[in-house]
């Protein structure tokens, strides 16, 4: 506010003259007369007016310097709020921001760990596909691929809120983010439950892929043991060669096992595991089988030449005693009836023809041996052993028929004894814990006894069949010893 005028120092002042140009202005009072020509100089009065001037610009100086704080105060929150630019210390809208980001990175977590999911899990439908296909491993191949639509649609979801939206740029607003967060939750919650449906798939996966593990776990030691079971059969077969022994046979089977091994070394990628894997354990069988023969080779020789040299000796021996059945046919003759000998007549003749085919089957069989066509030496000695058998069967028939003959005609009664207590013994066993005896174990009892009577009928007069007579008491007795067999079958082998 102006300052009140003062009075001038340095004495009072002569009062001026009137002036003619004008007039001055005395506060308090009435104009007086300005007067005229040049001012004169007053020094004293100017330097009263700088020091008025100083304590006015003092004051405002002070002034300035209070209100700049409230000024200041006043302008900062104009500056953080509007104009686009970023807040210095925080607030609502990098609140939001936080959030946002946060939601981006859990829906990152759950992208990354589905696509894991998905990964381990195709790898395990091809272990399936490749071993199984069958309906069941075919409807898995289907629901994991309808499942991977599903995957699909959650990550494009989940990508498209990521290109949405920019969480990094400084002109993100709150709402933005906020819309922003919101988008990247849904995605993440889609992917979670995507997930979960992943999971119980693959829980279900169990036993299928359990067992094509299984078989693709056997893959390579099968390949593997198929490889060395060729390998031994070779090494074997070369032994066998180097003894002597041509082996011609097992090395044909051997090579035909070369285009087997080729498709073994392709690899099931190409032949499928299965078939594989049946084709491994088929090489293994049949080159082990091939390395068992050519080491039992020379042991084999040895065999075929000691079996010759049994044989001959035996239709060495079977032509003498052939020459000893006619003695034997005389006997029968004189003291039987035709009944009893007339099926032995032709045995020396018979005998005689099966020694000649059997020492021309031997030497047959020498021959293959000479030839190592071990085969057919093997077959040939066979039938050289059963022609040897049936003639001595036959030779053996008519030394044996006279002995019983000569039994029975001594003492009949010992085979009517014996037959008969046979009749008996099941006759109790019939009985035992019944009152009455089953039907199907009585008739055929009884029926033995009637067959034993009229056998023991035969005997008298004055030549007997007793060859009829034994082979009757023989029928008998095998009669009762089938009804024993029946019924401890029915009562648990008591």
């Amino acid at each position: 506010m102006p300052c009140p005028p003062q009075a001038p120092t340095g004495g009072p002042r002569r009062a001026a003259g009137p002036r003619v140009a004008g007039f001055r202005t005395v506060a308090g009072g009435p104009a007086e007369p300005r007067p005229s020509g040049p001012p004169r100089e007053r020094p004293a009065p100017q330097r009263s007016a700088r020091r008025r001037r100083r304590p006015r610009a003092g004051a405002r100086d002070v002034l300035l310097l209070v209100s700049l704080p409230v000024l200041a105060a006043l302008a900062l929150p104009a500056a953080f709020a509007g104009g686009g630019t970023r807040r210095w210390f925080g607030g609502r809208g990098e609140g939001q921001r936080a959030e946002a980001q946060a939601a981006k990175d859990a829906a990152a977590a759950a992208f990354y760990e589905l696509d894991t999911a998905q990964r381990d899990l195709r790898i395990s439908i091809e272990t399936i596909t490749a071993v199984d296909d069958s309906p069941a491993a075919r409807r898995v191949v289907a629901d994991f691929e309808e499942l991977g639509r599903r995957i699909d649609e959650a990550s494009g979801r989940y990508i498209t809120a990521v290109d949405s939206h920019d969480l990094d740029r400084d002109e993100l607003e709150a709402s933005a983010a906020a819309r922003a967060r919101t988008d990247l939750t849904a995605a993440k919650d889609e992917l979670g439950r995507v997930k979960i449906e992943l999971d119980r798939f693959e829980r279900g996966l169990g036993p299928l892929l359990g067992k094509a593990e299984t078989q693709l776990a056997r893959l390579a030691p099968a390949v593997e043991r198929a490889r060395q079971s060729l390998l031994a059969a070779s090494n074997a077969l070369d032994a066998a060669r180097a003894s002597g022994l041509g082996a011609d046979d097992l090395a044909a089977r051997l090579a035909a096992l070369g285009p087997e091994l080729t498709r073994l070394n392709q690899g099931a990628g190409r032949h499928g595991v299965p078939e594989t894997l049946e084709r491994a354990e088929q090489v293994s069988r049949e080159a082990a089988a091939v390395r068992a023969e050519a080491e039992r080779l020379p042991e084999r020789a040895a065999e075929i030449d000691r079996r010759l040299v049994s044989l001959r000796t035996r239709a060495q021996a079977l032509t003498t005693r052939a020459g000893q059945v006619e003695p034997v046919l005389s006997e029968l003759r004189r003291r039987f009836s035709a009944a009893c000998w007339q099926d032995l007549q032709h045995v020396p003749e018979v005998a005689e023809e099966s020694v000649r085919q059997a020492e021309a089957k031997l030497k047959e069989a020498r021959a293959a041996r000479e030839a190592q066509r071990w085969p057919d030496a093997t077959a040939l000695l066979a039938t050289v052993r059963a022609l040897l058998n049936d003639t001595d069967e036959a030779v053996s028939a008519a030394g044996d028929r006279l002995r019983r003959l000569n039994a029975v005609q001594k003492d009949p009664q010992a085979e009517i004894e014996r037959t008969r207590f046979a009749v008996r013994d099941a006759q109790r066993l019939a009985m035992s814990g019944r009152s009455t005896p089953d039907p199907r174990h009585a008739r055929p009892l009884d029926d033995s006894v009637a067959r034993l009577d009229r056998a023991v009928a035969t005997l008298e007069g004055r030549h007997p069949d007793y060859w009829h007579f034994l082979t009757e008491t023989e029928a008998v007795r095998q009669t009762a010893a089938q009804v024993v067999a029946l019924i401890r079958e029915e009562r648990g082998g008591v």
